[in-house]
């Protein structure tokens, strides 16, 4: 795709943003939006969600869903991390209180898969959820087929059915084909072509056990533009695209590999396809941004968290019927019940603010990282999102010092190194990555990982050989 291609797809302007969203009504492409009783203008930072969860129309089947989803991904484990990180076992006795806890306060969309918390997280899924009534929820999960080993119609099947045993269910409300594009349009075509596997899934859709189907992007837009030029002949219910106020304008300058979240969703929005949202803090890059930043969002709403301004950006599209998030506390749960219990839309001028923002924090050049993991295991043992998100956060802090002339270098040289060797144990560290490669075909951003690694690996060997 060249650069005349993307500033094509790159057409849909903060007037089209404040057209689609008409007068905070949300009723759009067939969605409709449906705010529970209580007080429709209150939301706080402390304390129990005050009002009831906004709620998105399914134009397709009519659920009435919730406009925050519960992603499954990063679910709590017994030493209190995240279940993706490490070998600890899921705190499923916490899963099912957050699990109880969403369902009490109207999060009825719970999003997991075969791949995610090392392969355990839709059994603990399906023990939390069984508790409950089966109407009351929606599963959302995915054939995350990504080996090739898998990619046979048998391995294929049998991953689509063991789904079933783990989630404790009879049918699946919401199945994706997972992450296509992320390889190209020929690792597309043996997942899901050249096996038969979409017809068979287009066939459980026509007998039930599959309610609605879709699938999440991430990747070469060549494989989205060619599901959705397919869309009379699949008529897909919903697709899983990643939208936040940075990747809205900037996803393309971030990774050259991407595609701006203003032209996915105006396609789907186009043919009426109903949006569900991932990454909508950019694997917490939004909630953990430059103290200016900071600054300036709690200077417009000292009672909102930082991250609730991503939130409240991710569900003022109309088309959007449930933005993800992945939550491994009980704080991440109710700091995010509070932004959609119910949800207060952008207004124009807010609009315009978070897209000045998301200006701001492109003069850091981060790394794409998401923190999802998908790189890891490293066979060398290197905790590469450690590694990656700490020169990241350093960035952020202006604690990347570039010249011993800087007034300040003592001091940034002093807080990268010590919070590197607290962030990342010695034996994890990037000075271990051998550069094998076996990371990089699984990155959803295309970073080139054991490039990156070494280039911090080289500022770290050079930060510590300077004297002072």
């Amino acid at each position: 795709m060249d650069n005349n291609d993307k500033c094509k797809r790159g057409n849909l302007s903060r007037r089209d943003f404040l057209k689609t969203m008409g007068a905070a009504g949300l009723a759009t492409a067939g969605l409709s939006a449906c705010v529970g009783g209580g007080d429709g203008n209150q939301s706080t930072a402390v304390g129990e969600p005050t009002g009831e969860m906004t709620l998105r129309t399914n134009p397709t089947t009519g659920d009435k869903v919730s406009l925050l989803g519960f992603g499954m991904m990063r679910l709590p484990s017994v030493g209190g991390k995240s279940a993706r990180e490490g070998n600890e076992e899921i705190d499923q006795e916490m899963v099912n209180a957050m699990v109880d806890y969403a369902l009490e306060h109207g999060v009825n969309y719970f999003d997991t898969s075969p791949a995610y918390c090392q392969g355990m997280s839709e059994r603990a899924t399906g023990i939390a959820l069984a508790r409950h009534p089966r109407d009351k929820y929606f599963i959302a999960t995915k054939l995350s087929n990504f080996a090739p080993s898998t990619w046979t119609r048998e391995a294929s099947i049998e991953m689509y059915r063991n789904s079933f045993r783990e989630l404790q269910t009879d049918h699946i409300d919401y199945l994706l084909l997972h992450s296509v594009g992320n390889s190209g349009m020929e690792t597309f075509k043996a997942r899901y072509l050249d096996n038969g596997i979409l017809d068979f899934l287009l066939q459980e859709r026509k007998e039930g056990r599959i309610r609605n189907l879709g699938f999440s992007y991430h990747g070469d837009v060549e494989v989205f533009d060619f599901l959705l030029s397919k869309h009379d002949e699949y008529k897909w219910d919903f697709v899983q695209i990643q939208l936040n106020y940075l990747d809205w304008k900037f996803a393309e300058q971030i990774n050259p590999r991407n595609v701006n979240a203003d032209y996915l969703y105006g396609e789907l929005l186009k043919r009426g396809i109903p949006a569900i949202i991932m990454e909508p803090l950019l694997g917490g890059r939004l909630s953990n941004v430059p103290d200016n930043i900071v600054a300036q969002l709690k200077g417009r709403d000292p009672e909102s968290s930082v991250a609730s301004w991503a939130f409240r950006f991710a569900g003022s599209f109309p088309g959007v019927l449930c933005v993800l998030s992945g939550m491994t506390r009980m704080e991440h749960l109710r700091d995010n019940l509070r932004t959609y219990s119910p949800l207060r839309p952008l207004t124009d001028e807010e609009f315009a603010f978070l897209q000045h923002t998301a200006e701001m924090m492109m003069q850091f050049e981060t790394i794409p990282c998401n923190d999802c993991k998908y790189c890891m295991p490293c066979p060398y043992g290197v905790d590469i999102p450690a590694v990656l998100l700490h020169y990241n956060k350093c960035l952020n802090e202006g604690n990347i010092p570039s010249s011993s002339q800087d007034p300040h270098y003592r001091e940034a040289r002093r807080a990268f190194l010590v919070g590197y060797d607290r962030s990342v144990p010695r034996l994890r560290q990037a000075s271990h990555c051998i550069g094998c490669g076996q990371c990089a075909p699984h990155c959803p951003q295309s970073i080139d990982i054991p490039k990156e690694l070494h280039r911090i690996d080289r500022y770290v060997e050079q930060l510590k050989q300077e004297t002072l």
